[in-house]
């Protein structure tokens, strides 16, 4: 059971450990947009949510699940910090 919930919560987590928002919604838009594909199959037409609805539910996931991984790839460099030589003293 633990290495199921070490799993999901790494599914949430971005390369420092902590939760990534962009995952969590892309992941619940998915979810939402697949619900709500599969229950619009078993309804009625005049029931069904509007096409640009679904389009812009489709987009924020793929959007959200898009840019958590352009910046796992393309994600900043740390910055290296000079370090500071001190040089002896000569003496003469």
């Amino acid at each position: 059971m633990n290495k199921f919930l070490s799993a999901i919560k790494s599914l949430f987590s971005d390369e420092h450990g902590t939760i990534s928002m962009k995952r969590l919604c892309g992941l619940l838009c998915t979810i939402a947009l697949c619900v709500t594909m599969y229950h619009n199959s078993f309804s009625k037409m005049e029931v069904a949510p509007s096409k640009e609805l679904v389009d812009a539910v489709a987009m924020l996931a793929f959007g959200c699940l898009g840019l958590s991984s352009i910046d796992k790839i393309f994600g900043k460099t740390p910055k290296s910090t000079p370090t500071e030589t001190t040089e002896p003293e000569s003496e003469g």
